[in-house]
């Protein structure tokens, strides 16, 4: 399949949703929960649980963002995933393809 917007110069990531991402535990240290923020929102969404041999993994850049995202975080993924089709959609019909 070719890509209609393979030569087009267009700053893509100006069309990004930012995503942010950490893990942290509790005060003693035994639990561990990630957090994410979507699209700059300033409360986030809900923590989820995770165990500390995989916040472990995340900090040290084992697993990449969006991979952790679509695993813990998935229904938010999916709209992420939509938005970002949605505008190349409007952006392939503003140069009329």
């Amino acid at each position: 399949m070719i890509d209609p917007l393979a030569d087009l110069d267009i700053e893509v990531q100006s069309f990004d949703i930012p995503r942010t991402v950490s893990v942290y535990p509790d005060q003693a240290g035994i639990r561990w929960w990630t957090k994410a923020w979507f699209n700059n929102r300033k409360e986030g969404e809900a923590s989820v649980e995770i165990t500390r041999e995989l916040a472990l993994l995340f900090i040290r850049d084992n697993i990449e963002k969006d991979e952790w995202l679509e695993e813990h975080f998935p229904k938010q993924m999916e709209i992420y995933h939509n938005a970002i089709q949605q505008t190349r959609e409007q952006l392939l019909q503003q140069i009329n393809i």
